[in-house]
């Protein structure tokens, strides 16, 4: 089994990210052929400065590797090490309705929320299926909002088999994370579009700010039970916290009318994050360092994910008549 999945570097990584793909990646990375890459080429609709665009990229990289990605387990890459995408992204597309991409509600919610939209960021989802279908994967996991991706990845890699009688595209399966949706501090989904994410390394007065942020009601608990089944805060710290500290923060929600307010969660939840990333984040420092082994594994790992997407490729020019049989352009 091939697995293949990728995050953008458009900012700073978050719970969000964590909990919804990072964390699940690293558990697949030993149940098969696994292939991560960091979406550079994606970041080019929002991160349009080139200085900061290198940094997000080794922050990125430094943080699965902190976090425990393993390169001699997974394949880890830039996207952009692979520019053969862009040639299968292009034949993907010869076959592609604009209704298809129109539908796309990954699109239509950041022109809802005030993203000006550009061609790049209309024909997403096609990139996206170029990513996936390269490699020949068959499992892709993914956050929620990128389920209808990996279906119009489908649909595409189904139009191209069918167009031009080849096998050659397999179709994937996809696979949402156990918490494919994590609440924001506002309540919505997490999400650097939004502005309302907590950093998975931040600490200190950072992540104290951060995590004040959070959105709660007005209720006064030594007057009303306070509800943890409808608090932002109380599903943030239930991420992080075991079975048996959530029961007795609900009981203590709904029961103990000595409690001060929010402020208890929101602590609790800081020093959760300082024991579950703590050590990750001092690993993290190292490997953003002059000499550390980060570039020799995202060298490593675009030389070995480019010769899967040549030979995927080589095919697909054969079946497209660019190439004839023999090799020779057409």
């Amino acid at each position: 089994m091939r697995i293949l999945s990728g995050v953008q570097p458009s900012g700073e990584l978050h719970l969000g990210n964590y909990f919804g793909a990072i964390q699940q990646h690293l558990e697949l990375q030993t149940q098969g052929e696994a292939l991560y890459f960091i979406a550079d080429f994606h970041a080019l609709t929002t991160v349009q400065d080139a200085a900061k665009l290198r940094e997000l990229v080794r922050d990125v990289a430094a943080t699965y590797l902190a976090l425990g990605l393993d390169p001699t387990q997974a394949t880890f890459f830039r996207q952009s090490d692979v520019p053969e995408v862009h040639e299968l992204t292009w034949m993907l597309e010869c076959v592609t309705g604009m209704g298809e991409l129109e539908r796309a509600t990954s699109y239509k919610d950041k022109v809802a929320n005030g993203i000006t939209p550009s061609v790049g960021l209309f024909t997403y989802p096609a990139l996206m299926a170029s990513d996936i279908l390269i490699y020949r994967s068959n499992l892709v996991p993914v956050g929620k909002d990128q389920v209808q991706h990996v279906e119009i990845c489908r649909d595409m890699a189904g139009r191209f088999n069918h167009a031009f009688s080849t096998d050659v595209l397999i179709k994937p399966e996809s696979r949402l994370s156990k918490t494919p949706k994590v609440p924001g501090t506002d309540g919505q989904k997490m999400s650097k579009s939004y502005g309302n994410t907590i950093p998975i390394f931040a600490s200190g007065k950072k992540l104290k700010k951060a995590i004040n942020a959070i959105v709660t009601d007005s209720k006064d608990p030594s007057k009303e039970p306070l509800d943890p089944d409808t608090c932002n805060a109380f599903a943030i710290f239930e991420l992080f916290a075991d079975e048996a500290e959530r029961e007795g923060m609900a009981t203590r929600y709904r029961e103990d009318r000595t409690l001060p307010g929010y402020g208890t969660i929101k602590q609790r939840i800081r020093e959760l994050m300082d024991e579950k990333f703590g050590p990750a984040r001092e690993r993290k420092a190292e490997l953003l360092k002059p000499g550390s082994e980060l570039d020799d594994v995202l060298e490593a790992g675009g030389k070995k994910a480019r010769a899967i997407a040549r030979e995927t490729l080589d095919i697909c020019r054969e079946a497209t008549g660019l190439t004839d049989p023999r090799g020779y352009r057409a």
